[in-house]
């Protein structure tokens, strides 16, 4: 089976709304691009079948600027209304510019009801928008702009899936691996400039700059950054996955072995526990040091 990979984006000017707004926009942000998918996926001219998908939300741009879109990972298939089967046409989802226009539509609705509700905050230069005339003139030419749903090329199978959930699921806004240099005052880092992605470049930005920028991509606390649609929701995900798997003739997985937390923070991040960071080498465990027993009061006399 093929799995598709979209991308979802926001406009600059939404993308200042929901930096200060993080919770908000958000899960505007998922919940529309989601709604998006279903509601296209659903309907009989195009796939007509109830599809599922996984959304992880990314902050970021190669240069650490705020650049919020969700990667959203869906099998090239769904469920249709009679409990069968439907595959999509081969190495084609769904329209992208089909897409793009409901979720314009959508994410506006939703943001301007956050707005009549009063969940939203302004501040600084965006302090002017608590007022609904502000607010209408911010809004109205985003409802003219092409916003952007792009596709990537289709994943070629499972095995290529897991291996981008396993990189880009857990990961902050730079991996270490880019970064280069601290020296002066000055953070060095590779980046990629997508207008010409043959060439590697390096950013050089203040300290100062460069944590400022880090810190614009932490998610508030409890904030789920990994969600999923569909029937691939975990309300009936283990029902819905049942008939699938009966119906494509599919054997479920053996359930996994359960593992040690080292195992799980090596199968999470791809980096070991065992290995030591600052020479490489193998650590081995020498002793194991117990806690002295707790007093129940601070004048307890334990002897």
């Amino acid at each position: 089976m093929p799995y598709f990979h979209l991308v979802f984006t926001i406009p600059a000017p939404i993308a200042a709304i929901a930096l200060q707004n993080k919770v908000v926009v958000y899960d505007i942000l998922f919940r529309t691009a989601a709604q998006t998918v279903r509601t296209i996926a659903a309907d009989p001219k195009h796939l007509g079948a109830e599809i599922g998908m996984i959304a992880v939300l990314h902050s970021w741009g190669q240069n650490l600027c705020h650049h919020p879109h969700v990667h959203c990972i869906v099998p090239g298939g769904g469920l249709t209304s009679d409990n069968a089967w439907r595959t999509c046409r081969p190495g084609f989802f769904l329209s992208v510019r089909v897409l793009a226009r409901l979720y314009r539509r959508l994410f506006l609705e939703r943001l301007q009801a956050a707005f009549d509700a009063g969940a939203l905050r302004f501040f600084g230069n965006l302090a002017g928008l608590v007022q609904s005339a502000v607010w209408a003139t911010y809004l109205r030419p985003l409802r003219r702009l092409d916003w952007v749903v792009f596709a990537k090329r289709p994943f070629g199978g499972p095995q290529q899936v897991l291996e981008y959930l396993g990189r880009y699921t857990h990961r902050v806004a730079i991996a270490n691996s880019r970064l280069l240099e601290l020296s002066d005052g000055q953070v060095r880092f590779r980046w990629k400039d997508y207008r010409h992605p043959e060439r590697p470049k390096v950013m050089s930005l203040p300290a100062a700059e460069f944590i400022r920028r880090f810190l614009l991509h932490v998610v508030p606390d409890g904030f789920r950054r990994i969600r999923h649609f569909g029937f691939l929701a975990n309300t009936h995900r283990r029902t819905k996955l049942a008939v699938i798997r009966r119906l494509l003739d599919v054997t479920a997985p053996p359930a996994p072995e359960p593992v040690g937390y080292r195992e799980r923070y090596a199968l999470l991040t791809g980096h070991s526990l065992d290995i030591c960071p600052s020479c490489g080498g193998r650590m081995v465990e020498i002793l194991t040091l117990s806690r002295p027993p707790k007093c129940r009061q601070p004048w307890c006399d334990s002897s």
